[in-house]
């Protein structure tokens, strides 16, 4: 995902909105933000990006390493673990060996908005190539696997895409190169939870992706049960 751009303020002060834009920008850089690279991507002089950046960082939300480039912040853990704890944490060891098993990454998929938003990861441990999705990560809702199991789990509606209509026949979404070109994934819906929640298997080998179906639609029921 490339590093965040400011985004045009709804609502709130400036200010808010550039110490949003930039938190942002830190988090979403592989490699970190130095001062200088902030203050190009808002647009704004170095001494306002560097404010901006002391102010984060007093607070915990970044810090600055040795090389002046400032990081995510471990203030950021304490945040992203409070948002629905109960189905993450029932999910991640279901995930985990899931990926084990087939060799694929999975991802935690819920609905913000008009996206998919993968707020949990889990990877082979043993495999040396997989597709890497990082938390946060946002896929539209009008396309690939993730979107079609979510969609799934609204009323049906004589509107819905063909590709929804068989999520709710076979238990499970297949995809190939809708969002990412030569990624193959499988999706499962995780019903009755709130926001609507689906597992989503990713590879770039169509063979695993199919092979995996039982497993991925079996792990997603588990968690039916178990989070409801």
């Amino acid at each position: 995902m490339p590093p965040a751009q400011e985004r045009s303020p709804q609502s709130g002060t400036q200010t808010l909105a550039r110490g949003l834009n930039a938190l942002l920008a830190v988090v979403e850089s592989p490699t970190g933000m130095t001062v200088q690279d902030l203050a190009r991507t808002l647009d704004v002089h170095r001494s306002i990006a560097y404010r901006i950046l002391q102010t984060l960082a007093d607070y915990g939300f970044v810090h600055a390493g040795r090389d002046g480039r400032y990081h995510a912040g471990a203030r950021l853990a304490a945040l992203s673990h409070s948002y629905l704890p109960g189905l993450r944490s029932a999910a991640l060891p279901v995930m985990q060996e899931l990926a084990d098993r087939v060799g694929a990454s999975v991802a935690l998929f819920v609905v913000e908005g008009e996206s998919a938003v993968a707020i949990e990861m889990a990877w082979p441990m043993a495999a040396g190539h997989h597709i890497a999705f990082r938390q946060g990560e946002r896929a539209p809702l009008d396309r690939g696997a993730a979107a079609y199991a979510l969609r799934s789990a609204l009323p049906a509606d004589p509107a819905d895409p063909e590709p929804v209509v068989r999520v709710r026949e076979a238990g499970f979404a297949y995809s190939q190169s809708e969002v990412e070109a030569g990624a193959h994934a499988v999706a499962a819906p995780i019903r009755g939870v709130h926001p609507r929640a689906c597992l989503a298997l990713i590879t770039h080998l169509e063979q695993r992706a199919l092979d995996a179906t039982a497993s991925v639609v079996k792990a997603a029921d588990s968690l039916s049960a178990t989070v409801r």
